[in-house]
This record gives C-alpha cells, sequence and structure tokens, in this order.
C-alpha cells in the first residue's frame, strides 16, 4: 500500500510541535517502508514555508532539509491534471485549495492513503483515504499499512 504524507507530518518529523506528536510521528516513520512513501511536491514547499516563517530556519537550512525528505521519498509532482481535480475538490468538498491539491497528487501517485490531521478522517476521494495518525482511534488502513513491513 503506497501513502502520501502532509505537511504537518515533515513538520512534526523534523521536530515542530508538541513532543507527543514529534515523537509518534518519528516512531511512524521508522514503521513503514520507505518504498511506500510518497511526498506530493506541495508538501515539500510548505515545509520550507514553514521552517523558514515559523521555525526561524536559514533558508539554506531550510533547503537542505527539504531536499533531505525528497532524497528519502519518491516526490510526486504536480501536473495540470491535479491542479484541476484540486478546484473540482476545493469546490465540491470545501476544501482547501491546497490541501485538494494534496490530495489530488496523492490520488494520481496511486496512493491509498494520505497521513494528515488537516483533512477529515475518512474522507476518501480518488481512491485516497485521509488518515490522521494521531487519533485516539486508529483507522483501519493505518493497521493494514503498519502490518504490511
Amino acid at each position: 500500500m503506497r501513502v502520501a504524507l502532509d505537511t504537518n507530518i515533515l513538520a512534526y518529523a523534523e521536530g515542530l510541535g508538541d513532543e507527543r506528536r514529534v515523537s509518534q510521528t518519528r516512531q511512524l516513520l521508522t514503521q513503514i517502508s520507505p518504498e511506500r512513501v510518497v511526498l506530493p511536491a506541495q508538501t515539500l514547499g510548505e515545509l520550507y514555508r514553514v521552517l523558514t516563517g515559523k521555525a526561524d530556519y536559514q533558508p539554506a537550512a531550510a533547503r537542505d532539509a527539504v531536499l533531505e525528505w525528497s532524497d528519502a521519498f519518491e516526490v510526486a509532482d504536480s501536473a495540470t491534471e491535479c491542479f484541476l481535480s484540486a478546484l473540482d475538490l476545493a469546490v465540491d468538498h470545501q476544501l482547501q485549495f491546497w490541501d485538494s491539491l494534496i490530495l489530488a497528487i496523492a490520488a494520481q501517485a496511486r496512493c491509498r492513503v494520505l497521513l494528515s490531521e488537516d483533512m477529515q478522517q475518512g474522507f476518501t476521494w480518488g481512491g485516497v483515504t485521509v488518515v490522521n495518525p494521531y487519533s485516539t482511534n486508529p483507522h483501519a488502513l493505518l493497521e493494514q499499512l503498519l502490518a504490511e513491513v
């Protein structure tokens, strides 16, 4: 099963946020085979913005962090088709456009799961289900993903 990571997952893995989520995220990422992970290119741009804005990273350090992520996992680009799908998602499901774009990229990359705490747990579109890894009730797809290791 392929899994896409939202920006908040990357930010927690970088050490931003509360200690519980940082620790839980780092542990989770060690349990998922790197070959299964896809990073929508949008998340890397957002991560750079978070690191330079909220975390006060110097631009070069933020660039290095983003490049490390892109070296570690497959990156899926934002194609025109994804932008058009994101527009439909934003209008039809009242999602934020950039969240919609991440979901559309994940679908085009044939992911079954998008790990995110920013969207509705269980929302499914294009074969991708949004799973909040911090939920007190773990989603069955997350349990299945971790069992595949």
